[in-house]
């Protein structure tokens, strides 16, 4: 049996050489599905032999990711994200499985997440499981939600490795990833057609806010990942805020368009 790596990116020169170096070893196929970089993405997956694919850049991500799954051509697909990386462990059980057979559809993969360089041990965010091996047409990306898991048809199963993921080397690029994954809640938010009320607006810029911090910082401990454990609760539960007040732009914006355009011109 052979193994296909699966991945989506845009503009990820500086994750992408050590996600792949990190599989190269033991992938039959690597399959890169580009959203249109700006950057040197696409010469680097091609660097490590991978059959580029090039798209546009789609708000909803896991459609890419999907693309991706969809054109491998392995027995079974292994769907990284670039800033991930496969640590020494994962491999040997990953070459275990394909090699062996496994009655298996698919297998959950632990996480380490590291955020501003710290590794957070607490805050719910360990072993953070995520569903990232699978036999080709035994697990699909719903396209409603980036925070869904594989859909899989079959049985699932844990290795004991892990994915490292480097979700923000710098508080620039959370900044940035922040940004699209609010601007994903909003539009969830406007296809839920939620009431811009007085209730709305307490759940989403107090309630929601206070309940995700405390339930990080305080429930799951994120306090003794430090600094960067008290700044990942903060700003998760202002992701609430955020989100909100894009939806609440978008639909001001849609129904004031004329008051709109008067401050434009001003």
């Amino acid at each position: 049996m052979k193994l296909s790596v699966a991945l989506a990116t845009y503009n990820e020169e500086g994750n992408l050489p050590r996600c792949l170096e990190s599989v190269k070893s033991f992938a039959d196929e690597i399959v890169v599905v580009d959203g249109s970089s700006e950057d040197k993405t696409r010469q680097i997956a091609r660097r490590y032999g991978a059959r580029v694919i090039k798209t546009v850049n789609r708000p909803m991500f896991h459609t890419n990711k999907q693309m991706a799954i969809d054109a491998a051509s392995s027995d079974w697909i292994l769907q990284l994200d670039a800033d991930e990386q496969v640590d020494e462990e994962l491999a040997k059980e990953i070459v275990s499985v394909i090699k062996k057979g496994s009655p298996f559809s698919a297998f959950a993969i632990k996480r380490k997440n590291f955020f501003l360089g710290t590794w957070l041990h607490k805050g719910g965010q360990y072993p953070d499981p995520v569903i990232r091996l699978f036999r080709k047409g035994k697990a699909y990306l719903p396209q409603r939600s980036v925070h869904e898991q594989m859909e899989v048809k079959g049985r699932v199963e844990q290795l004991n490795g892990h994915l490292r993921h480097f979700t923000a080397p710098t508080f620039s690029r959370y900044l940035t990833n922040a940004n699209r994954y609010t601007s994903l809640t909003a539009e969830e938010l406007n296809r839920k057609k939620l009431a811009l009320n007085s209730g709305n607006f307490l759940e989403y810029f107090f309630i929601r806010p206070l309940v995700t911090f405390v339930r990080i910082y305080i429930r799951h401990k994120g306090f003794l990942d430090g600094f960067p454990g008290f700044i990942f609760a903060l700003f998760s539960g202002l992701h609430w805020q955020i989100a909100y007040m894009k939806y609440w732009e978008a639909k001001y914006t849609t129904n004031h368009p004329q008051e709109n355009a008067r401050q434009i011109n001003h």
